[in-house]
């Protein structure tokens, strides 16, 4: 599936560049190979999703991309930079709660153009455009513990999109919540993406979500994660939840699921046979 690959530069680079990176945890005689020669080029505007099964190596890669890990073979760039530690080229959202609980949702918002140094006025004023983008408007002044998990994630997500990153990645942000509201939060994803035109890589367990967000699904092996297949999701756009409903859309979430069932069945298999040595 990964071939190697040139670095590119000029008007016809990628919005992000994955070359052959590969990430191995302790030594070669007993460590573990995470992620094994992942390639994959995302276009300007593009969303595409990672998905397989529990220990393939999609959250290694994320934190990979995102700059969090620094020892690993292989190269990431943004717009034909090597990416070398944290950026603010590239914003992440990750699955654990991760608001403030001691600041509002306008000053969580807020936070990251405190931290850069902007006038407090330009900071709430884009804070206060971001939190209405993700459909918060009328709670700036609520606190964490008086919102849902969902309305948590989208303050997480508001807060991320306020210092303008041009990549975004999010680590299964609505892993937590019920499916219903995993939707409709798609619904605002969908909607954000269309109105900034954003580039981004979601990873997921779900089908449902990756299918419903994405332009591309990368379905990847059980240990050690390769890229075991590329599947294009040639739904219409603008597109909202609707598209739940639709023939197609149920065909192609069933050919994903064919590619990732053997992953699945040798990622449960390893992990019932680690849970018997350790008994």
């Amino acid at each position: 599936m990964n071939e190697k690959k040139e670095k590119t530069t000029g008007p016809e680079c990628p919005a992000l560049r994955v070359m052959n990176v590969s990430k191995r945890f302790g030594t070669v005689e007993d460590g573990v190979l995470a992620v094994d020669d992942v390639s994959v080029d995302v276009q300007q505007g593009e969303f595409i999703s990672v998905i397989g099964p529990s220990g393939c190596g999609k959250t290694t890669l994320f934190n990979i991309i995102g700059g969090l890990y620094r020892n690993y073979e292989g190269d990431v760039e943004v717009e034909g930079e090597v990416v070398h530690g944290v950026r603010r080229s590239i914003g992440m959202v990750f699955q654990e709660e991760s608001t403030f609980p001691w600041r509002t949702v306008l000053e969580n918002v807020a936070f990251p153009l405190e931290a850069a140094g902007l006038p407090k006025q330009e900071r709430l004023d884009i804070a206060r455009h971001f939190v209405e983008l993700v459909g918060l408007d009328g709670f700036e002044s609520r606190y964490p513990s008086e919102l849902s998990g969902g309305m948590r994630q989208r303050t997480a997500l508001a807060r991320t999109l306020a210092f303008e990153p041009k990549i975004l990645l999010m680590d299964e942000p609505f892993a937590s919540l019920d499916e219903q509201t995993r939707l409709l939060l798609g619904d605002k994803v969908l909607q954000i993406r269309e109105e900034l035109k954003q580039t981004g890589m979601l990873i997921t367990h779900n089908i449902t979500e990756a299918v419903q967000l994405s332009d591309r699904v990368l379905v990847m092996t059980y240990r050690p994660g390769k890229i075991k297949r590329i599947v294009d999701i040639d739904l219409p756009h603008p597109r909202t939840s609707e598209v739940v409903s639709s023939e197609k859309f149920g065909k192609l979430v069933g050919t994903i699921w064919n590619d990732l069932r053997d992953e699945a069945s040798l990622g449960m298999t390893d992990y019932e046979s680690r849970s018997r040595s350790a008994r």
